[in-house]
């Protein structure tokens, strides 16, 4: 019988500096999330947190990380070759088949990125499934902006928009990302979808601006990072209401979701 509860050792591929607080690390593993789901990360002695996927490939996945408390700054210090444990996949995934054949808007805040770039990826990689992407991706300032390299890529393909709260750099406009949500040309899509991760306010903020440019609720999701102790409905620490984040989310169409906001 699986031990849903035991994490197994992988080693770490590689190690990339994003900021001086966040860290993109490579992991052996030969499990295939699906695009938003997270693995249950820990060390021994320390603790152990969720953290979503934000890259996958044959044989590894990559997880990408703020340093914040024990268990992300005992992370931080690993290297290449060292051994981080892992149990997961958990939780439900974006439905990139309904995104398929389509337009899609991705909106997202700071470390929000990373639960998106495998959706991204995936229709860069494909660009013949999707009719256009448009990206608005924020960053608190200049020095909390990651994954410069797949920025880049995204831009030849994309339609993106790169914004800083309240500064301004080249290749970044100045604002939030509910500025320019209204320069999205919503009816010109025959059919879309919207998707938004970020800290839970920029969420609802966000999807309260597409809904005034007439974006309908259930076009819309998102993904609600909690602290998940268990990952498999048990402990309860990710309840909201009635609702176990972690065995009917993270990922939820805005239907659900607008009653999940504290």
């Amino acid at each position: 019988m699986e031990n849903y509860y035991e994490p197994e050792p992988h080693k770490i591929v590689s190690v990339i500096r994003q900021t001086a607080a966040e860290f993109t690390i490579r992991v052996a593993c030969d499990k295939d999330p699906g695009y938003g789901q997270f693995f249950q990360l820990s060390l021994p002695k320390i603790g152990e947190a969720p953290i979503s996927v934000c890259g996958k490939g044959p044989g590894y996945v990559e997880f990408t990380i703020r340093k914040v408390g024990r268990l992300t700054g005992g992370v931080f210090d690993l290297k290449a070759g060292d051994t981080l444990f892992m149990r997961g996949p958990y939780g439900n995934a974006f439905p990139v088949d309904q995104f398929e054949n389509k337009d899609l808007l991705v909106i997202c805040g700071g470390t929000g990125m990373s639960p998106v770039k495998t959706t991204l990826t995936h229709f860069y990689d494909h660009p013949e499934i999707c009719k256009s992407v448009y990206l608005i991706a924020g960053f608190k300032d200049i020095n909390c902006v990651l994954f410069n390299e797949e920025r880049a890529k995204f831009a030849e393909r994309f339609h993106c928009t790169y914004c800083l709260d309240n500064s301004e750099a080249p290749g970044f406009h100045k604002g939030m990302v509910t500025k320019f949500i209204p320069d999205v040309p919503f009816d010109t899509f025959e059919d879309y979808n919207v998707v938004i991760v970020g800290p839970p306010p920029m969420m609802r903020f966000a999807a309260l601006e597409c809904m005034k440019c007439g974006v309908p609720a259930e076009k819309i999701w998102v993904s609600f990072e909690r602290k998940m102790s268990c990952a498999v409905g048990k402990c309860g620490h990710c309840k909201i209401n009635e609702t176990y984040v972690c065995l009917e989310g993270p990922v939820f169409n805005y239907t659900k979701a607008k009653e999940l906001f504290d």
